[in-house]
């Protein structure tokens, strides 16, 4: 499965930061620094109340705009959340699905971040779809088994046709924040794993097509290692995209593969 068919992606997800005038500041000097560039898929993921004056600030940009969660109904009495319509609204094209820390703190399950997913690709949204295993998991060599199910159950009633607007993020819980890494070649064990995996579910032409990004601290001091392995697509960032120089150097990074 040649990694030229797929399109490095880097796509930068601030969680719970940044205002929308700071957002939009932050979105200029990203711009500033990638001008026109297309050969690597870059996206920014702000939180809800940047995503206004952050579509502003990418008209006439190649850098793509991503929700960070949504919820799986349309409309309807469910205060606090948004839809995917509402996104689309915003000029979205992506959304971080089942993110480690949506299902630690607000115990999002499997099956409902399944939900998510399939609305999202109903909705012409392409899911950021987040797996990965604890620290304790990985300790108890559990990885496999952890991420397989988290595959399984969360891409029920997802059709091989859908490949073309999924992407996978192989986020391993123990190294998101901590400064710790997986080294290059774990991270190709489960991102190998995952394609295998995927393979399975949707069909190898499928499963070759499908963009696996690496969540776990990925910065410019690791990045190239990174994205040197056979089945690591990109990355989705967290620390590091919320500023612009780091941000954009990892773009670079990754254009110079």
């Amino acid at each position: 499965m040649a990694k030229t068919i797929r399109k490095y992606l880097i796509a930068g997800n601030w969680k719970m930061n940044k205002t929308g005038s700071e957002g939009a500041d932050l979105i200029r000097e990203i711009n500033l620094g990638l001008g026109k560039q297309t050969d690597v898929g870059v996206v920014v993921c702000p939180p809800f109340t940047a995503l206004e004056s952050s579509a502003k600030a990418l008209e006439d940009s190649n850098v793509q705009l991503g929700a960070q969660n949504m919820h799986p109904k349309q409309e309807g009495a469910y205060t606090g959340e948004i839809s995917a319509v509402m996104l689309r609204s915003l000029f979205c094209t992506h959304v971080i699905l089942g993110h480690s820390e949506r299902r630690e703190y607000f115990n999002e399950s499997d099956s409902f971040i399944n939900e998510k997913v399939v609305a999202a690709l109903d909705s012409s949204l392409k899911p950021i779809f987040c797996v990965g295993e604890t620290l304790e998991q990985r300790e108890a060599e559990q990885t496999f088994e952890v991420v397989k199910t988290q595959l399984v159950e969360g891409l029920k009633g997802v059709s091989s046709e859908a490949a073309d607007n999924l992407i996978v993020a192989y986020e391993p819980v123990w190294a998101i924040g901590t400064g710790k890494t997986a080294t290059p070649e774990m991270a190709q064990e489960v991102h190998k794993m995952i394609r295998d995996e995927l393979s399975s579910i949707l069909g190898e032409g499928a499963a070759a097509k499908i963009r696996i990004l690496y969540g776990g601290s990925m910065k410019p001091e690791n990045a190239s290692e990174l994205l040197d392995q056979a089945d690591i697509d990109g990355g989705l960032i967290g620390g590091a995209a919320l500023s612009a120089k780091p941000f954009v150097e990892l773009v670079k990074i990754a254009a110079s593969k």
